[in-house]
């Protein structure tokens, strides 16, 4: 039996793996062993896999068996392909080691650089390169990192002995820092491992490595790298590569250094090769931000033929790869090494314009520029900007690393954020550069604002990655996180000071400034027409409003799938009328009240039906419990008792009949229109006067009438009789005939599992998942947010089931919902309404099922029309797969005609493709 592999070496020979093994050697791992292959020069090396990670923590902290010989196998192979020994103090291997997921998480996780030196290995470095201060410099930059990941010592320690040093020797930049400066930093630097550890620093480097293959491990599991795979629903069980490589110098003096850059621009996708170089740096400087890089040009002027090498090989893997990539690469002595490669995060200006410019450019079909895309990206495109004809006070300007604006009181941790965004204070993070750490302060801010770094620097990639605003490098910005303020010359900003961000232009303004909605570009245009002509599903919109109503429109919606009535009851002075209904205690009483409701209703429907302009709209009558629409304050009920000539005894004792302990399962929905059926009544008649009124003017309205909450038969029987009763007669008084439809609600357990019962008398099914998902889960949405999260923290479930359907019990329902549906009635309309219908998985399982049309919140629109768009390109992907497999034996014809009949009972559910980003909780 052979043995399991867990390591897999590449070098300029050749490599064992390959880009599409990402899963095996992680992205990092699979990218460099495709550029081996491809014969562009990089440092040898070799990747430990996902696999022994996995097996790493499944075992309590020890190695697979045989990877520790794996290991010493292909060190001996590198240290023959570089012609250096690890560990030889005369010509030592030094050796970087990287964390390497197989989705991006860019400083997530931790780095070694230059391990294996050591005060025998120094001699032979400084002998080889014959540069003492490079060598210095590498030791001391060792010691920092392998204390700092390893050994569990603050990095903030090492930074201030070396910022104390700097001051003595009157230089400004560690560069500035001669040959003894950097011996006295080692010196300094290994006593204070001594006094935090109690252990002088490990001298042996395979011990040095050991520990640092451990500590990478272990970095899967740290606090910032499970904040982002919550933040992007990234698993747990993946794990994490360890790549070993072969170090490359890039602060060996002026003709050396390291950079980073895109092959076109991350943040509006323009077509040209972005980048920022550091000289006599190594590549933690550039992504840290600790020094303000130059740009790539800047680095042609001094290395021409270093930039040339460049420019070839990024087209090369542009042009291979098919997408935009984020490259990191150093030049030693002139020379240039590639580091890595992998595909960029960008904005989605960026994202959209891309994919239509490569599909363009012929590199990419239609389809792959549409799967390009992240649905939840749409919604950055959304974001509002700065009028451009306000009058600002402009404080400093930085570079423009994360496009939109960002308006928020200052705050100057990732704590601070967090707590204050908890609170719903919109929130500026202002840092001096950001570290991995912050990410979840990051993620709680509207902006990030820090006073250096670059546009590749921790702070402009993560920003970019989150949709968020950022300015980098605003040089002017003096911070004091002690004194809680920064100052722009003579110019102070507290901490809970406004500040403005404008990610687009650098700019750091003073105050609040207004903001002005965006202008959709051409290749966003583009992109969706080419997502219609792929999807099936319509895509519609919930709106209570004409104004919603037409926003949705722009946006592309097909018809309204969700009118909520009750939102209009809350309107201007029709609250006393609603009121005055709800508490009437006699039928006649409570007739009057909807007589002066019903123009009102009426009117809201012409405005919502000539909005939609002859598109489907479907109106849901009553859902909320009546007690709801009543004051809640003391004052309130003071003005409601004489505005219904009632005494406050009469009225509270009115209103206390109709309190519920238990309201989300009380007197609602079709459950108000049994015992009141005048109110449905009410609202039947205006819908149809509305649509008949505009039928006369030439308008062609077919509304569709939807009853909520229906658990029985009978409900809908009884309430479908009445309301095919009220438009009748309306249309027989007007002399108008209009197509309506009457259907349900589909949000109740008993409704899913008797909905072949059900959908005789519906024309249509829309599923409520908001109350689906309560009532499925016996929970409450509005309180479940006090122990949800944690839920998902510790992997009870593995996201909010509000936010995104829970396939496994409340997408059974669903699907047995929709085959009891259509067993009966096969033509049957499905559909889904409230925020699901906006989430891209939810959407996704959606096309699964076969639902007919998804609805969602106007600015939803976009996401879910990409969303459907994707279902429907991977659903024909995999029909393709299938039909190139090779046929299987054939079944017994029993089994088969069995098996035939499931399917037709119970459709098979793929299982999805997690889409990142979430969706907003809606309203029910």
């Amino acid at each position: 039996m052979a043995t399991k592999k867990y390591v897999y070496y590449f070098g300029p020979d050749g490599a064992d793996g390959s880009a599409s093994m990402k899963n095996l050697l992680g992205g990092k791992g699979a990218n460099i062993a495709e550029m081996c292959n491809l014969g562009i020069p990089v440092p040898a090396g070799f990747t430990i896999s996902t696999e022994a990670c996995v097996e790493y923590f499944s075992s309590g902290g020890k190695w697979p068996k045989g990877m520790a010989d794996e290991v010493k196998k292909n060190l001996a192979r590198l240290e023959k392909a570089m012609g250096k020994k690890f560990g030889d103090p005369s010509n030592p291997l030094l050796v970087s080691v990287r964390s390497g997921s197989r989705a991006s998480m860019p400083g997530m996780m931790d780095t070694v650089l230059n391990l294996g030196l050591n005060d025998a290995t120094i001699g032979g470095l400084i002998e080889k390169a014959g540069a003492d201060r490079f060598a210095w410099d590498s030791y001391r930059r060792f010691i920092t990192m392998f204390s700092d990941v390893v050994l569990n010592v603050e990095r903030v320690k090492f930074e201030r002995i070396l910022d104390k040093r700097k001051e003595e020797a009157g230089v400004m930049a560690d560069t500035g820092l001669g040959v003894d400066h950097l011996k006295k930093l080692v010196a300094e630097f290994k006593e204070l491992v001594v006094k935090e550890t109690g252990n002088p620093f490990p001298q042996d480097p395979a011990e040095q490595m050991n520990m640092s293959i451990n500590a990478v491990f272990g970095s899967w599991h740290n606090k910032r790298a499970i904040e982002y795979r919550r933040l992007y629903n990234l698993p747990e069980s993946w794990g994490t590569a360890v790549n070993i490589q072969a170090m490359v110098f890039g602060n060996m003096g002026e003709n050396s250094g390291t950079g980073v850059a895109f092959t076109r621009d991350p943040s509006t996708g323009d077509r040209r090769f972005f980048g920022e170089f550091l000289f006599n740096a190594q590549g933690e400087d550039v992504v840290a931000g600790i020094r303000t890089p130059l740009s790539i040009e800047q680095m042609g002027d001094r290395i021409p033929q270093a930039k040339a090498d460049l420019d070839r090989i990024y087209q090369k893997l542009e042009k291979h790869y098919r997408d935009m990539l984020d490259i990191e690469f150093t030049v030693e002595n002139g020379k240039l090494y590639m580091l890595q490669n992998r595909v960029g995060k960008r904005t989605a200006e960026a994202a959209v314009r891309i994919a239509v410019e490569m599909a363009g450019e012929r590199l990419i079909t239609k389809e792959e520029a549409v799967m390009r895309v992240f649905p939840e990206q749409l919604d950055q495109l959304l974001h509002e900007t700065i009028d451009p004809k306000a009058k600002l006070e402009v404080l400093s300007k930085g570079l423009p690393a994360s496009p939109g604006a960002g308006v928020g009181r200052v705050v100057f941790t990732a704590e601070e954020a967090i707590e204050m965004a908890a609170k719903g204070e919109k929130v500026i993070l202002v840092r001096q550069e950001t570290s991995p750490e912050d990410i979840g302060g990051m993620n709680a801010a509207q902006g990030i604002l820090t006073a250096t770094g670059g546009m590749t620097s921790h702070a402009a990639v993560v920003a970019r990655g989150m949709g968020k605003c950022c300015v980098a490098g605003a040089a002017a910005i003096k911070i004091s996180e002690h004194a809680g303020l920064f100052t722009v010359g003579s110019v102070a900003v507290h901490r809970g000071d406004w500040i403005t961000l404008d990610g687009s232009t650098g700019r750091v303004i003073l105050g609040k400034a207004p903001l002005v909605k965006p202008t959709l570009s051409e290749d966003y245009k583009t992109l969706m027409k080419w997502a219609d002509t792929f999807r099936k599903l319509k895509v519609r919109t919930n709106a209570d409003t004409p104004h919603d109503a037409k926003t949705a429109r722009g946006f592309g919606a097909e018809g309204i799938g969700l009118c909520r009535t009750e939102h209009m009851f809350f309107e201007g002075d029709r609250i006393i009328s609603v009121r005055e209904m709800i508490l009437a205690d006699t039928v006649e009483a409570r007739h009057k009240a909807l007589a002066k409701l019903l123009p009102m209703q009426k009117s809201d429907f012409i405005g919502i039906f000539e909005a939609m302009d002859g598109l489907p709209v479907t109106i849901r009558l009553l859902d909320p419990p009546l007690h709801e629409f009543l004051p809640k304050e003391e004052g309130d009920f003071a003005v409601l008792a004489k505005d219904l000539g009632l005494s406050m005894v009469d009225l509270k004792h009115r209103a206390n009949s109709l309190h519920e302990f238990n309201p989300m399962l009380g007197h609602r929905g079709c459950r108000l229109g049994i015992t009141f059926p005048e109110i449905y009544d009410m609202q039947t008649r205006a819908i149809f006067e509305a649509a008949c009124d505009l039928g006369k003017r030439g308008m062609k309205v077919s509304p569709e009438i939807m009853i909520p909450l229906v658990a029985h038969v009978k409900e809908l029987k009884i309430l479908r009789e009445r309301v095919k009763e009220v438009g009748e007669q309306v249309m027989e008084e007007t002399g108008v005939k209009l197509k309506y439809t009457i259907g349900t609600m589909i949000e109740l357990p008993r409704a899913a599992i008797t909905a072949d019962q059900i959908a005789p008398e519906a024309d249509f099914f829309s599923f409520g998942t908001n109350d689906l998902t309560q009532t499925t889960f016996g929970l409450s949405r509005d309180d479940s947010g006090r122990f949800l999260p944690h839920y998902v923290i510790v992997g009870i479930l593995p996201e909010d089931p509000f936010v995104s359907i829970d396939r496994d019990g409340v997408g059974a329902m669903i699907r047995l919902g929709v085959a009891k549906g259509r067993s009966v009635k096969p033509q049957l309309k499905v559909g889904i309404c409230g925020e699901h219908g906006g989430d891209p998985s939810s959407v996704e399982f959606c096309h699964e099922v076969g639902f007919d049309y998804v609805s969602c919140s106007p600015y939803r629109v976009p996401i879910a029309r990409l969303a459907a768009a994707q279902a429907a390109i991977k659903e024909a992907i995999e029909k393709k797969k299938s039909a190139k497999a090779p046929a299987k034996a054939s079944a017994k014809p029993v089994a088969k005609k069995a098996a035939k009949k499931a399917v037709a009972q119970k459709p098979v559910v793929k299982k999805a493709v997690k889409a990142n980003g979430k969706a907003k909780k809606g309203k029910r």
